[in-house]
């Protein structure tokens, strides 16, 4: 019989000691697999409690885990307790795994800085007034998605239009359902925020608007092949002409693109600061050649997931192309419908210039015509 090294004895009860004194949640950390165990069940509901409906409640306890897959916290993988971090371990014995009220969801755990300005905003101040603002009263709660890819109205839907309808208010604003369509809420309702002119591809033969990705398979290059093949001159920012050359390669490809242009704010902090009084109501801020608001240009590359690439355009471009349903009188001015203004207007005054020329260099002729008439008349008189 083979004898037991008492060496090997004392090692192998030093690992089963030390995987005993391990504590629970080292040896089972708790997935979003476990969670989806119960969650994922459509049938997933509690009884009225606390004034909440049930309905309300069932919302939150069941969630779609396919919906769930495209948002932003699973994309940049952020598990359900990294959110919902006061369960520490699941007890299975019990009917509810865990305890049956959690505590709010803390978002500034990560959003600082988006904290810090929704403080400062009148959405936080409205909490003296008895009304709860939280962040996932805008943003949702498990679905939470990239905005970058969204349109103006697919933005304003999904936040500000939840609470806000913006037709009852604004009576001083002209040609509301053209702001309301290309001009994001907080572009005027945070006019410190950064903004810039979105432009994405829109075909007028199908009608179609193109995704980032279907426009790089269109073109037959990769993402990081992009820019490359666009800046001519490598100096990190598309110019007319090579805004041209994309156009004309996408004809090429029969796909006879004009571009779709809106006016959002970039993705940061400044966003939520949102405050009564503070918003833009100047027209000129926007209706002038000079205007600030358009001052950033970008090209917009949507990704499947909502993010977006964004591709810094020449101001110039606004001048020069047309863009589909968007033009600022005064701010957005095509230079090239300027000079053919200007051709038909000098044309037009021109014709009245050489036709009073002509008039006043024959006054001599017109009056010896004249004289000529009525010594005519005179002698037939006389023969009379």
């Amino acid at each position: 019989m083979k004898k037991t090294c008492p060496l090997s004895i004392s090692i192998g009860l030093s690992i089963v000691f030390a995987c005993l004194a391990a504590p629970p949640l080292a040896r089972a950390a708790i997935k979003n697999s476990d969670c989806f165990g119960c969650h994922s069940d459509e049938t997933l509901f509690r009884s009225e409690t606390d004034g909440v409906s049930q309905s309300r409640m069932s919302e939150q306890l069941f969630i779609d885990k396919e919906k769930f897959s495209h948002s932003v916290h699973h994309s940049n993988g952020i598990g359900c307790v990294d959110c919902h971090a006061d369960i520490k371990n699941l007890n299975y014995n019990e009917e509810v795994p865990h305890k049956k009220q959690l505590a709010p969801v803390n978002c500034t755990m990560c959003h600082e800085e988006e904290s810090a300005a929704f403080k400062d905003s009148v959405h936080m101040k409205i909490r003296g007034k008895g009304i709860t603002m939280t962040c996932y009263a805008c943003h949702g709660y498990h679905y939470v998605t990239h905005q970058e890819s969204m349109s103006v109205v697919e933005r304003v839907n999904n936040v500000c239009a939840k609470c806000h309808n913006p037709y009852l208010s604004h009576d001083w604003l002209p040609k509301k359902n053209e702001h309301f369509a290309f001009v994001e809420c907080v572009v005027c309702h945070a006019p410190e925020a950064p903004r810039h002119i979105q432009l994405t591809f829109f075909d007028l033969v199908t009608n179609k608007m193109y995704s980032g990705q279907e426009i790089l398979k269109i073109l037959g290059i990769a993402e990081n092949e992009f820019m490359p093949m666009l800046d001519i001159n490598k100096d990190g920012n598309i110019n007319i002409n090579e805004f041209e050359n994309l156009e004309l390669m996408l004809k090429q490809k029969n796909v006879h693109a004009i571009f779709h242009a809106e006016l959002v704010v970039e993705m940061q902090a400044m966003a939520h600061q949102v405050n009564k009084g503070t918003a833009e109501r100047d027209c000129k801020t926007c209706h002038a050649a000079d205007s600030p608001y358009f001052k950033a240009v970008v090209l917009l590359l949507t990704k499947d997931d909502g993010s977006a690439n964004h591709f810094q355009v020449d101001r110039t471009v606004l001048e020069s192309f047309s863009l589909r349903h968007f033009y600022v009188l005064g701010g957005t001015r095509m230079k090239l419908i300027d000079k053919i203004g200007f051709l038909l207007l000098a044309g037009g005054l021109s014709v009245v210039l050489v036709h009073l020329t002509v008039r006043i260099a024959t006054i001599p002729l017109r009056r010896k015509n004249e004289c000529d008439d009525k010594q005519l008349s005179l002698e037939k008189e006389v023969s009379q």
